[in-house]
């Protein structure tokens, strides 16, 4: 198993464009949906924020694409915290086929501290900054419906 945190996702139909593969624009789902378990698992989720009285609102995201997922693949994707400012974090993406651990794409996200009334830019709490280092190494989050022994 990765040292890094995991979230397996599994390719849907409705995820791929007319030419066979993942549409461009679905990599951005998946980059969402892998950020909001990272969050669950160093944060302890959404509403875990929302009670800090802070909230974190994406200011930036790129993604490289490297070749092309396809549908019923199983996308594996690994995720760290790449930056920790005063008021922003930024976590880093890499999007694997699971079973060939071929390199599908990469990409970076942003997220500033606003606070959670106003939306003003606001320093991320110390307690929330301590999470975000530790991070969530090993963990694994299976949204793909695999065993992990193997099974498709």
């Amino acid at each position: 198993m990765s040292e890094k945190f995991r979230c397996l996702i599994r390719v849907r139909y409705g995820d791929c464009d007319a030419q066979g593969v993942v549409f461009n624009a679905r990599y951005g789902d998946y980059v969402d949906v892998a950020s909001t378990e990272y969050q669950r698992v160093t944060v302890g989720g959404y509403q875990a924020v929302l009670d800090a009285g802070i909230d974190f609102q994406a200011v930036k995201l790129n993604i490289e694409w490297k070749a092309s997922a396809r549908f019923d693949e199983v996308l594996a994707i690994e995720v760290e915290t790449a930056h920790l400012g005063n008021t922003s974090y930024g976590l880093g993406f890499s999007m694997y086929e699971h079973y060939s651990n071929k390199l599908l794409a990469t990409a970076q996200t942003v997220y500033v501290c606003v606070d959670g009334q106003s939306f003003e830019k606001k320093r991320i709490p110390d307690s929330v900054r301590a999470q975000l280092q530790d991070a969530a190494a090993g963990v694994l989050v299976n949204q793909a419906g695999i065993t992990l022994d193997g099974d498709r």
